[in-house]
């Protein structure tokens, strides 16, 4: 396949920060360092996510564009306002706070340029973030569940460091919520609906300044909702499917023992296996809608 130059295609950078003053200055100089070095045309979207420290001052020193939220919305709603503000189809979002690196950029970019792939994640080689004792478990075991219920091998699903094609994400912008577990419904989104996805290693660093807005246990049970609710949408069977083969055995195992040891049949045996049906059916029905939908989106399919 033919390499497309680099510097024939125009992209957006966009970078969510919320009291981000010790590191967006560095952050945005070391992006603008690597895109100039090969040419690109970009522009450069700092969305203040309702900073109340120097934050939008220091990234307006740096010749971007700002745009501010009036309060705190969450990284979700800031990567939301930099997509819908951007110029371009080529999109570049990234964290402010030093944790990425910035010449895989390039890279990435290369990926889905060259591939035409629909998204590019940097896939984090190590975890450095802040609760590493609690994210780490955490986010192995949604990991887990998430591939399971995609179908896919994900080596990251949240990470902040992504590009992707601004006209596929729009398509799923309805999904997409205002908290950290935007980055997880994104890629999600992507994965279940067969789009291309491709994960290229990358390193991760400590922050290098601030604090970090992630709440442990209530983000921790936002991704966990959230990866159930996103595959809901698009494969409905991988949920339901094994939960009415679980109810529908532990309903025969009962009724056999309970035939065997006290030669009757229980009411609550004859419940687990109806309600077994239940959930088959109810799972048919989420799937028949979801191919309905998919049939008004795309009339070919």
């Amino acid at each position: 396949m033919n390499q497309k130059p680099l510097r024939q295609n125009s992209i957006s950078v966009i970078l969510p920060a919320y009291n981000e003053a010790d590191s967006i200055g560095e952050e945005i100089v070391q992006i603008q360092k690597v895109l100039k070095e090969s040419e690109i045309s970009y522009e450069f979207i700092v969305v203040d996510d309702g900073s109340t420290d120097e934050t939008s001052k220091i990234a307006q020193s740096k010749g971007v564009k700002v745009v501010r939220h009036a309060k705190n919305r969450g990284v979700g709603a800031g990567r939301k306002t930099g997509i819908l503000t951007a110029q371009n189809e080529i999109i570049v979002t990234t964290d402010a706070d030093g944790t990425y690196p910035q010449k895989p950029i390039l890279e990435m970019l290369q990926l889905i340029l060259e591939h035409d792939y629909d998204m590019v994640i940097g896939a984090r080689v190590k975890e450095k973030g802040t609760f590493y004792w609690l994210r780490l478990p955490a986010k192995f075991l949604i990991r887990k569940l998430a591939s399971y219920l995609s179908q896919e091998k994900i080596p990251d699903l949240n990470s902040g460091l992504r590009i992707f094609k601004k006209s596929i994400a729009l398509k799923y912008f309805y999904l997409l919520p205002d908290s950290h577990s935007w980055e997880s419904t994104i890629t999600l989104a992507f994965l279940c609906n067969h789009q291309r996805v491709y994960f290229h290693p990358i390193d991760y660093f400590k922050r290098s300044g601030g604090t970090s807005s992630f709440h442990p246990i209530k983000d921790t049970y936002n991704y966990f909702s959230l990866v159930i609710r996103t595959v809901m949408y698009f494969n409905p069977l991988r949920i339901f499917l094994p939960l009415f083969v679980f109810v529908l055995l532990s309903g025969c195992t009962k009724t056999i023992y309970d035939w065997l040891v006290y030669q009757n049949i229980g009411g609550f045996d004859v419940m687990l296996i109806l309600s077994s049906l239940i959930i088959l059916l109810t799972g048919l029905l989420a799937d028949l809608m979801v191919v309905l939908h998919r049939k008004l989106d795309h009339p070919s399919f």
